[in-house]
């Protein structure tokens, strides 16, 4: 009979591996990789004590990837985002956990709508169809739209869309169209109750971690000698859909806050608000459309 194997010590040589390799979170990716190869959550590893040799080897097989520095969530095939999770891989970006504060703010926001209207959601640059679909599922009521010009990106969003209309979400409408475009959506022109938005938003000189620069699409990242292009020309956009007090968030780089905001401000929007993340880092700003434009 074929020894098992302990899987605590093969968890904790693993994140070893991982440490040496530069990954930046070796436990959490051990123990993530380690539960998708069982198929239970993270949380019960501890339930299972031995591992088959099989079940080890394409275990140690997926280390080696993420030590190579391939995305974990690559390896695997899901993001979450809020309560669903999301298909990605190759082609799209991965939705990041600091975009989980700005899907709670634009709930929130949502929250204080009056009830006399279905409320109406736009996503640009939607990706994965991250903030669409959580948003669609957290609010069934929600008339949700979402854009994206990246052929490869919105495969994955319709693939996502159909898993959600599946498990029984309300559809969302998606769009293969430019945010920069000052026609987009001209149909929901001063209709639209919250704008939100995850764009290209990198600037373009920056350097970053291997799994970002060699597996998220770069048309998803840069925005730009200042990283601005993109929130640049879409603000007037966001302006005309939104109705008088609706409400945007859109996510920036953490050197772009105040830039961000000034280009909110300047563009007739009040109480503009900059947020920071998790790691206290400026992430994203929300602002409310003039109720006099």
């Amino acid at each position: 009979m074929t020894e098992r194997i302990r899987l605590r010590p093969l968890i904790v040589e693993a994140a070893g591996r991982l440490a040496e390799a530069g990954v930046g979170s070796p436990m959490p990716d051990a123990e993530n990789l380690a539960a998708h190869v069982l198929g239970t959550e993270r949380m019960r590893l501890a339930l299972v004590p031995m591992v088959e040799p099989e079940l080890a080897a394409r275990y140690r097989a997926l280390v080696d990837q993420r030590a190579a520095r391939i995305p974990l969530q690559h390896l695997t095939g899901t993001a979450a985002m809020g309560e669903i999770d999301l298909a990605v891989g190759p082609g799209v970006f991965v939705p990041r956990p600091e975009t989980e504060l700005l899907f709670a703010w634009a709930l929130g926001y949502l929250e204080t709508l009056a009830h006399d209207h279905t409320p109406i959601v736009v996503d640009l640059c939607t990706g994965s169809g991250a903030l669409a679909l959580a948003i669609a599922h957290a609010r069934p009521d929600a008339d949700v739209h979402a854009v994206e010009l990246d052929p490869a990106a919105l495969a994955w969003a319709r693939r996502n869309a159909d898993t959600r209309i599946a498990d029984g979400d309300t559809p969302i409408t998606l769009y293969a169209d430019d945010v920069t475009d000052p026609t987009l959506l001209t149909s929901l022109s001063g209709r639209v109750d919250l704008v939100v938005s995850n764009p290209p938003y990198i600037p373009d000189a920056a350097v970053l971690d291997p799994e970002v620069a060699d597996h998220d699409p770069h048309r998803a990242l840069f925005g730009g000698p200042d990283g601005l292009d993109v929130i640049r020309a879409m603000t007037p956009t966001i302006a005309r859909l939104l109705r008088p007090t609706g409400a945007t968030a859109i996510e920036h780089d953490d050197t772009n806050g105040g830039g961000v905001a000034a280009l909110l401000a300047a563009s007739g929007f009040d109480d503009v608000v900059e947020h920071i993340d998790l790691a206290d880092k400026p992430r994203f700003v929300v602002a409310r459309r003039s109720d006099n434009p």
